[in-house]
């Protein structure tokens, strides 16, 4: 038998097994019979070329990203929906441009009410709202609260006041609190004892006072403190008595509510006593430490701190001079206090 070489053997096989192949699709399409499909074998494909394999499993993996991308592109729809929702929803909101400050608190507070914006987001917005209409006088501190230093009093006494009380500014009076010398600064008074160890006197490193009426608008104020770049102010009426005591802190908390000194403490010393039957009292004082230093036994069930009981009590927000009695001997008075918190009270005791 002859023989061939192994690639024009293989070629010599292909030959004679398609000419059996196409005996046998005769054969059944003159017997009337479908002729059987016959599956294509590996060996009929065209060799490829490695560059054409190559090619074609670029094709393939191309195939697979494009698939990829097109899923993730269809799944976000759902989400991109309920964006929409809340897009449309702020939008219906303004579908009028509002005409005045009520409109727009009107809108800011249905923002609230569908979750568009949150309750601190809220809180803040009114509070922008409220210090333009606030005036001075209703968010000082008023002239029983002031501590002061005196323009003649020893480094002792000063550094004493200012260990007792940790304020970090305090005006400087002479005789009495109406006549306003300057103001002290603390750190100023630690950098004065460091160059001048042997000798002190308060006129040599206080700085000059701010005063202002205390019709001052609040928003105007807190422009000027910016601009201005001072802390404190010190507020007299009409006749140039002092009144009160305003800070920047003070205007910013009409905005985003109290803000605590790093050295402050809950507790009693939210209670301060003036004399023996008269106390100024924070209105953030928890109703149990109030029990605590009065013996007497008010339920926290309903409220938390003092300005909550006082509201359960008279059903409604207590105004600034605003007075209310507990238990017949305990007489609030509001001392400051704005439309969403009542922030100090006096109390006297006695009937």
């Amino acid at each position: 038998m002859k023989q061939y070489p192994g690639h024009l053997a293989n070629m010599r096989d292909d030959r004679v097994n398609k000419q059996d192949e196409e005996k046998e699709t005769s054969a059944s399409a003159a017997a009337g019979a479908e002729p059987a499909s016959v599956p294509e074998r590996e060996d009929d494909a065209v060799p490829e070329t490695e560059a054409e394999r190559r090619d074609s499993d670029a094709a393939a993996a191309e195939q697979v990203a494009s698939a990829d991308r097109s899923a993730s592109a269809e799944e976000p729809e759902e989400h991109e929906k309920e964006d929409d929702g809340i897009l449309d929803r702020f939008f219906r909101l303004f579908h009028s441009e509002p005409k005045d400050k009520s409109q727009l608190a009107d809108v800011i507070h249905e923002a609230r009410e569908s979750e568009i914006i949150d309750e601190n987001t809220h809180d803040m917005i009114e509070g922008v709202f409220e210090i333009s209409e606030l005036r001075v006088r209703d968010i000082m501190i008023p002239r029983s609260q002031i501590i002061v230093v005196h323009d003649d009093d020893t480094e002792e006494n000063i550094l004493s006041i200012i260990a007792s009380s940790r304020h970090s500014r305090y005006p400087v009076v002479g005789e009495d609190i109406d006549e306003i010398r300057g103001l002290l600064i603390a750190k100023d008074l630690l950098i004065y004892r460091n160059t001048h160890p042997k000798i002190f006197n308060i006129r040599d490193f206080m700085r000059p006072a701010t005063v202002i009426p205390e019709s001052v608008r609040v928003d105007r104020l807190l422009r000027k403190f910016q601009k201005e770049r001072y802390h404190l102010a010190v507020v007299v009426d009409e006749f140039g008595s002092v009144s009160g005591l305003v800070t920047i802190e003070d205007v910013l908390e009409q905005i985003v509510g109290d803000i605590a000194d790093e050295g402050e403490k809950s507790g009693t010393d939210n209670i301060k006593a003036v004399n023996s039957s008269s106390y100024l009292i924070s209105g953030v004082t928890p109703i149990e430490d109030f029990n605590e230093k009065f013996g007497t036994e008010f339920s926290n069930d309903d409220a938390e701190t003092i300005a909550g009981l006082l509201i359960k009590t008279c059903g409604h927000l207590p105004v600034k001079g605003e007075t209310i009695v507990l238990a017949g001997k305990f007489k609030f008075r509001v001392v400051n206090a704005d439309k969403r918190r009542v922030k100090q009270l006096e109390l006297r005791l006695g009937k």
